[in-house]
């Protein structure tokens, strides 16, 4: 029975030959891709960019504000998609045929929370690295405060035991 081996390593694995005895010989590495690329056949862009409802083909409803007050929106468009639900379980009980337009609403109104959920990623994304690296500096306070703790207590030690050593 054949088994495949590991395939070859690529060829400019020799450009850092030398990287042992002196690591500035090896070659820098490619600056970062901007704009648009190919991977897979498929299209990619490095612009981090929320794309807009009206982009998507998705009537907007709450307003086109920049300094919009995100948490009253949610609040709003839970309310109305409550309202719709509550109208869809009337419509299914006294005309079943006449849910559709029901259905699309509540649709619509889902689109619309997911856009404002996500236009709020980037916010949170700053917010949990900020909580992360005030966590790894109180981590490293702690270390440090520890290191110091130790220190005093082997120094104690030390004179305690040169002063059994002297007493003697």
């Amino acid at each position: 029975m054949a088994t495949a081996t590991y395939p070859p390593p690529p060829p400019y694995y020799k450009l850092y030959k030398d990287y042992e005895q002196d690591p500035s010989s090896a070659p820098e590495p490619p600056p970062p891709i901007q704009g648009t690329y190919l991977l897979y056949g498929s299209s990619y862009t490095t612009d981090d960019v929320l794309p807009s409802l009206e982009d998507q083909g998705v009537r907007q409803l709450y307003p086109k504000d920049p300094n919009l007050d995100f948490k009253k929106e949610l609040r709003s468009l839970n309310r109305e998609l409550q309202l719709h639900i509550l109208e869809l379980a009337d419509v299914l009980i006294e005309r079943p045929s006449q849910y559709a337009r029901r259905v699309e609403d509540i649709s619509l109104i889902f689109k619309n929370l997911h856009h404002l959920l996500n236009s709020l990623r980037p916010h949170q994304a700053r917010a949990t690295l900020i909580h992360i690296l005030e966590l790894q500096i109180q981590r490293r306070k702690q270390a440090v405060e520890d290191i110091k703790r130790r220190r005093e207590e082997a120094q104690r030690l030390l004179k305690e035991a040169l002063g059994t050593l002297e007493g003697q």
